[in-house]
Protein backbone atom coordinates (compact mmCIF):
# COMPACT_ATOMS: atom_id res chain seq x y z
CA UNK A 1 0.00 0.00 0.00
CA UNK A 2 1.34 3.42 -1.10
CA UNK A 3 0.03 6.57 0.89
CA UNK A 4 1.46 8.93 -2.18
CA UNK A 5 -0.93 10.16 -4.85
CA UNK A 6 -1.18 8.21 -8.02
CA UNK A 7 1.65 5.61 -7.20
CA UNK A 8 1.65 2.01 -8.12
CA UNK A 9 3.17 -0.38 -5.90
CA UNK A 10 2.96 -3.85 -7.46
CA UNK A 11 4.51 -7.46 -5.47
CA UNK A 12 5.11 -9.50 -8.27
CA UNK A 13 4.54 -12.73 -6.20
CA UNK A 14 1.38 -11.70 -5.80
CA UNK A 15 0.30 -11.85 -9.53
CA UNK A 16 2.17 -15.25 -10.35
CA UNK A 17 -0.37 -17.60 -9.53
CA UNK A 18 -2.28 -15.80 -12.26
CA UNK A 19 0.31 -15.40 -15.05
CA UNK A 20 0.58 -19.07 -14.43
CA UNK A 21 -3.10 -19.42 -16.25
CA UNK A 22 -2.38 -17.12 -17.98
CA UNK A 23 1.09 -17.24 -19.60
CA UNK A 24 0.41 -15.19 -22.38
CA UNK A 25 0.32 -12.17 -20.79
CA UNK A 26 4.18 -12.85 -18.91
CA UNK A 27 5.47 -10.76 -21.12
CA UNK A 28 3.12 -7.90 -21.01
CA UNK A 29 2.59 -8.32 -17.27
CA UNK A 30 2.95 -4.84 -15.33
CA UNK A 31 4.08 -6.38 -11.55
CA UNK A 32 6.99 -7.95 -13.09
CA UNK A 33 7.94 -4.96 -14.68
CA UNK A 34 10.51 -3.87 -11.86
CA UNK A 35 11.76 -7.45 -11.23
CA UNK A 36 14.84 -8.00 -12.01
CA UNK A 37 16.46 -11.56 -12.06
CA UNK A 38 19.54 -13.19 -12.30
CA UNK A 39 20.83 -14.27 -15.80
CA UNK A 40 20.30 -18.02 -14.86
CA UNK A 41 16.62 -16.88 -14.95
CA UNK A 42 16.38 -15.63 -18.10
CA UNK A 43 18.63 -18.73 -19.58
CA UNK A 44 15.62 -21.29 -17.85
CA UNK A 45 13.06 -19.45 -19.53
CA UNK A 46 14.50 -19.42 -23.16
CA UNK A 47 15.58 -23.36 -22.81
CA UNK A 48 11.79 -24.68 -21.41
CA UNK A 49 10.46 -22.53 -24.00
CA UNK A 50 12.47 -24.06 -26.65
CA UNK A 51 11.97 -27.02 -25.70
CA UNK A 52 7.97 -27.37 -24.52
CA UNK A 53 6.62 -24.08 -25.99
CA UNK A 54 3.90 -22.58 -23.93
CA UNK A 55 3.99 -25.32 -21.37
CA UNK A 56 7.34 -24.27 -20.51
CA UNK A 57 6.34 -20.79 -20.17
CA UNK A 58 3.91 -22.20 -17.76
CA UNK A 59 6.66 -24.09 -16.23
CA UNK A 60 9.10 -21.20 -15.72
CA UNK A 61 6.35 -19.22 -14.06
CA UNK A 62 6.20 -22.13 -11.75
CA UNK A 63 9.37 -21.98 -10.93
CA UNK A 64 8.67 -18.43 -10.29
CA UNK A 65 6.49 -19.41 -7.84
CA UNK A 66 9.49 -21.09 -5.82
CA UNK A 67 9.93 -17.38 -4.49
CA UNK A 68 6.75 -17.77 -2.81
CA UNK A 69 8.32 -20.63 -0.34
CA UNK A 70 11.90 -20.36 -0.59
CA UNK A 71 14.09 -17.39 -0.37
CA UNK A 72 15.39 -15.52 -3.65
CA UNK A 73 19.40 -17.50 -3.26
CA UNK A 74 17.91 -20.93 -2.51
CA UNK A 75 15.57 -20.31 -5.63
CA UNK A 76 18.71 -18.65 -7.61
CA UNK A 77 21.04 -21.45 -6.70
CA UNK A 78 18.24 -24.45 -7.59
CA UNK A 79 17.96 -22.34 -10.94
CA UNK A 80 22.46 -22.57 -11.37
CA UNK A 81 22.34 -26.29 -10.19
CA UNK A 82 19.53 -27.45 -12.91
CA UNK A 83 21.23 -25.51 -15.73
CA UNK A 84 24.81 -26.73 -14.64
CA UNK A 85 23.35 -30.80 -14.34
CA UNK A 86 20.96 -30.02 -17.71
CA UNK A 87 17.69 -30.93 -16.42
CA UNK A 88 15.98 -27.77 -16.92
CA UNK A 89 12.55 -28.60 -15.57
CA UNK A 90 10.14 -26.91 -12.31
CA UNK A 91 10.66 -30.24 -10.57
CA UNK A 92 14.65 -30.44 -10.84
CA UNK A 93 14.85 -26.57 -9.51
CA UNK A 94 12.46 -27.59 -6.67
CA UNK A 95 14.55 -31.13 -6.29
CA UNK A 96 17.84 -29.14 -6.08
CA UNK A 97 16.38 -26.36 -3.31
CA UNK A 98 15.23 -28.99 -1.55
CA UNK A 99 18.32 -30.92 -1.14
CA UNK A 100 20.12 -27.97 -0.75
CA UNK A 101 18.15 -27.35 2.10
CA UNK A 102 17.93 -30.79 3.78
CA UNK A 103 21.75 -31.36 3.00
CA UNK A 104 20.58 -34.46 1.45
CA UNK A 105 22.08 -36.45 -2.05
CA UNK A 106 20.57 -35.52 -5.00
CA UNK A 107 18.37 -38.60 -6.82
CA UNK A 108 17.53 -36.91 -10.51
CA UNK A 109 14.85 -39.44 -12.10
CA UNK A 110 15.34 -37.88 -15.69
CA UNK A 111 13.27 -41.06 -17.01
CA UNK A 112 10.41 -38.98 -16.89
CA UNK A 113 11.92 -35.97 -18.69
CA UNK A 114 11.86 -37.65 -22.42
CA UNK A 115 12.46 -33.54 -23.74
CA UNK A 116 15.67 -34.02 -22.13
CA UNK A 117 19.06 -34.31 -23.50
CA UNK A 118 20.19 -37.51 -23.00
CA UNK A 119 23.31 -39.09 -21.38
CA UNK A 120 25.28 -42.51 -21.65
CA UNK A 121 27.36 -43.59 -18.55
CA UNK A 122 28.81 -47.00 -18.83
CA UNK A 123 30.40 -49.09 -16.70
CA UNK A 124 33.91 -48.88 -15.82
CA UNK A 125 35.84 -51.98 -16.25
CA UNK A 126 38.90 -53.22 -14.20
CA UNK A 127 40.98 -53.01 -17.25
CA UNK A 128 40.59 -49.42 -17.96
CA UNK A 129 42.45 -49.09 -14.60
CA UNK A 130 44.82 -51.03 -16.12
CA UNK A 131 45.13 -48.91 -18.87
CA UNK A 132 45.35 -45.85 -17.22
CA UNK A 133 48.28 -47.37 -15.41
CA UNK A 134 50.18 -48.53 -17.89
CA UNK A 135 50.13 -45.03 -19.75
CA UNK A 136 51.25 -43.54 -16.52
CA UNK A 137 54.08 -45.64 -16.26
CA UNK A 138 55.35 -45.76 -19.80
CA UNK A 139 57.98 -42.52 -20.44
Amino acid sequence: RSYEREELIFNPLHYLSLLEQKVGALDQAAPLAGWILPEGFLTLRRLLEARQGKPGRREYVSVLRLHEVFSAEQVHRGVLDALRLGAVSYDAVKHLILAAIEQRPLRLDLALYPHLPATEVRLTEPEDYNALLSAAVAP
